[in-house]
């Protein structure tokens, strides 16, 4: 069985000015398609940019191993009638309707944009950067201490978060069409991603909860990241024992029984007091000392990684995950490994149009279309998915709206802990059934409850992956070695099965075992270095890297099946949440290696808006969030705020960045926040409302799009749920066609339809205790 590149041989046309496309074609160069940038006679913007220094770094990681052209309209056209994918963000001449006109009729094209190709946002042509999309999607809204600024997520990850999106859904997409499924015209929407995954625990809890929703309170973590003798340590305590086991690793076990601290609420409250203690404590000791401390409690911590340490971190070094590209820039390799999978080493970034007259792609012949050709993607797909909390179920229902039979197993000990998360007390009748991040992370799975602990639990597991062409989990490497149930076991039950592995930190390693949830990985791969006021501790973005991690499994996932359309034969994808975050959060290392330029957090301020912020308006706790994009704006700003003699000089603003600023704000606290938006809009500057993700359930777009879709559940109800930032033109926008399912709600129906089993042996798995239709101890 050769090694290989999944996409060897695909054709991916890219047209980008901006991160989402260039990371979604850089995705497949990585494994092994020819991407060639067509470009304006000025380049990709991105050649330009700069968060710090000397422009190309972050080009370079982008655009290594890409192909670029400078074509007129012929020569584009005739690209566009070989190619297999087409990648634009649409911000060049040629508009949807001119691209989908000259591709042929298997071709996938995926258009990124920041709110899709309609809606009143487009209508509007509302102006938006990453930082007014934070601001729409109930990001910033949520991040910070209540009374004080809030305070957006550091690094652009929105952005790199709908490319990721995007080629996932490319990837199957286009693997479809190859195999006699028609092409598709994808329209991805970057605001709602980031609705899913920047703002979408705080929607999620307020559309399933109403009232009762805990999840809207602006708010950081207790405890976080505090100071140490020697450096940052972060710290995550998700469970109530966590939080006991991290008092009594600080010496205070005599505040094991205070039920105020116990609760965030009330941390929040003596939150003074408790970082007082925390602090005393962490400060009289090195980093390595508490994390050595706290991962022998298996309490979540990690180093608060800087541009300068990240390459020095032990688990990174002894892993190989940076790798040194031609030009001799450290970046993070690609994030999924296989023995059986070929992925590409960095090459150089190409020069504007150096492949002028040098890409020739005839166009493709006319394929015979299958008998399913209007069939989803993945509709010939079975997945046994073992995937808990969020970060597996966000890849494993990413699958199944894809058209995947995704089969949930759950144990009747230990089911999904999202269920248990965020929902109703213990005294609600059917309390598991409320999570709602669980709810809105695992529709379109039949959900089987199984023990797996016991031999008829691990057999029937067998049975079911011998029936299935992916299995899925994301446990630490130690749980399906338990289990048995391990690649040896999955391949000997079903040679053709592939098995994608989501261990947080990996499969090998010295922080192979730790617990790892999201916050971890911002706290070491340095999302939270980037986040947070310019005078305070870093801050961690919370929650991004669960989706984050999902989507590079789903398309390592696709990857992999690619490969086995061709030879037949399985294999193991080990697909890690840490190497993900890292791919994402790369700009911070590879412009430290590049230019030795040491970026940081900056409050709301960033390059590519100056001035750029959020400012208080009339009202409590309304603020409005500005982003200056260019001299027009400036110069429109300046009229607004009475300070005409600013221009429209970038430079000059910056020098007075702290001056204009409270000018600003004293222009934005005489005004109601709506009043403010239409002002600064109508100057050509781009602005919002700092939007509560609570209020997205009722914002214009996201209804107009069609992306909450109705979800009416046996327990919790009707609500409105996230479906997917995408819809596929020509077809009706409905991804969710199975609600998230019971405990153990599907498991006769798939032990009797797809293994066979007999009433008899449900009966008796049902007796020994193997099954159940609900969750033991409660």
């Amino acid at each position: 069985m050769a090694d290989r590149a999944p996409f060897a041989g695909w054709r991916v046309l890219e047209q980008s000015n901006g991160i989402a496309v260039s990371y979604c074609g850089k995705m497949f160069a990585d494994a092994g398609a020819d991407v060639v940038k067509i470009e304006a006679p000025q380049g990709d913007s991105m050649r330009r940019w700069s968060a710090g220094g000397p422009p190309g770094a972050l080009f370079g990681y982008l655009a290594a191993g890409k192909r670029s052209v400078v074509a007129a309209r012929p020569e584009a056209a005739a690209l566009l009638a070989g190619a297999d994918i087409v990648l634009t963000d649409l911000t060049d001449a040629w508009a949807l309707d001119d691209l989908t006109a000259h591709t042929g009729p298997s071709a996938v094209v995926v258009a990124v944009t920041p709110f899709g190709t309609a809606g009143p946002y487009v209508d509007d042509q509302l102006i938006a950067n990453e930082f007014i999309l934070q601001a729409l999607c109930g990001s910033i809204a949520g991040r910070g201490w209540p009374g004080d600024e809030p305070v957006q997520a550091g690094g652009r990850l929105g952005e790199w978060l709908a490319g990721t999106f995007a080629a996932a859904v490319a990837a199957a997409a286009a693997r479809h069409a190859a195999r006699g499924g028609r092409g598709e015209v994808v329209d991805v929407s970057t605001y709602e991603a980031m609705a899913i995954a920047m703002g979408g625990l705080s929607a999620m809890s307020a559309s399933v909860l109403g009232a009762d929703s805990l999840l809207h309170q602006r708010s950081l973590e207790l405890p976080s990241i505090v100071p140490t003798a020697d450096g940052m340590v972060g710290f995550c305590t998700i469970t109530a024992q966590q939080f006991q086991d991290f008092l009594v690793m600080i010496d205070r076990a005599d505040l094991v029984d205070d039920a105020e601290l116990a609760s965030f609420a009330g941390r929040v409250e003596r939150r003074d007091e408790f970082l007082a203690m925390v602090t005393r404590w962490t400060r009289a000791r090195s980093t390595q000392e508490i994390v050595d401390l706290a991962v022998a409690l298996r309490i979540p911590v990690a180093p608060i990684a800087t541009p300068e340490m990240l390459p020095t971190i032990d688990h990174f070094v002894q892993r190989g995950v940076f790798t040194e590209s031609e030009r001799g820039v450290l970046q993070p390799r690609v994030p999924y490994r296989s023995d059986a999978m070929t992925t590409r080493p960095p090459g150089v970034p190409p020069e504007l149009g150096a492949d002028a007259g040098r890409v020739h792609w005839p166009p493709r012949p006319r394929r015979p279309e299958g008998a399913d050709a209007d069939a989803l993607p993945l509709s010939d797909t079975r997945i046994t998915d073992f995937t808990a909390f969020w970060a597996g179920p966000v890849a494993t229902q990413l699958l199944g709206a894809l058209g995947a039979d995704v089969i949930k197993i759950e144990g009747v000990r230990r089911p999904d802990g999202m269920r248990f998360s965020a929902g109703r007390p213990p005294d609600w009748d059917q309390w598991w059934e409320w999570g709602p991040v669980f709810l809105c992370s695992n529709n379109n799975k039949r959900g089987i409850s199984v023990e797996l602990g016991t031999e008829a639990g691990r057999a029937v597991a067998l049975e079911l992956v011998a029936a299935s062409d992916l299995v899925i989990e994301n446990f630490s490497p130690r749980v399906m070695a338990n289990f048995g149930l391990e690649w040896d076991a999955v391949a000997a039950a079903n040679p053709r099965a592939i098995m994608v592995r989501m261990p947080a930190f990996g499969l090998d390693g010295p922080w192979r075992d730790r617990v790892g949830f999201a916050q971890t990985m911002e706290q070491a791969t340095g999302m939270a270095w980037m986040t947070g006021h310019a005078d305070g501790p870093p801050v961690i973005p919370r929650g991004v890297c669960d989706p984050i991690a999902g989507l590079h499994a789903a398309f390592a996932a696709v990857a992999a099946l690619v490969i086995r359309d061709g030879d037949g034969f399985g294999m193991l994808v080990e697909s890690t949440m840490v190497e993900a975050a890292l791919n994402v959060a790369a700009e911070m290392l590879v412009e430290y290696s590049c230019n030795g330029i040491k970026l940081r957090r900056n409050g709301n301020r960033g390059p590519g808006a100056t001035p750029q912020g959020v400012y208080p308006c009339r009202g409590e706790d309304e603020w409005v969030a500005l982003a200056a994009m260019g001299d027009a704006a400036r110069v429109g700003l300046a009229r607004l705020i009475d300070r005409t003699e600013l221009g429209a000089d970038e430079d000059g603003w910056r020098d007075r960045a702290d001056e204009i600023d409270k000018q600003i704000a004293e222009w934005a606290a005489r005004r109601a926040v709506a009043d403010a938006v239409d002002a600064l809009r109508a100057a050509g500057v781009a602005a919002a409302r700092v939007t509560a993700a609570a209020e997205l359930l009722n914002d214009p777009q996201l209804l107009a799009r069609g992306f909450w879709e109705t979800v009416d559940h046996p327990v919790a109800g009707s609500f409105l749920c996230t479906g997917m930032p995408f819809a596929f033109l020509g077809r009706p926008r409905r991804w969710i066609r199975r609600v998230p399912p019971l405990y153990g709600q599907h498991t006769d129906e798939v032990l009797t339809g797809v293994l066979g089993r007999g009433r008899r042996d449900l009966a008796e798995l049902r007796a020994a205790g193997v099954t159940s239709v609900r969750p033991a101890g409660l």
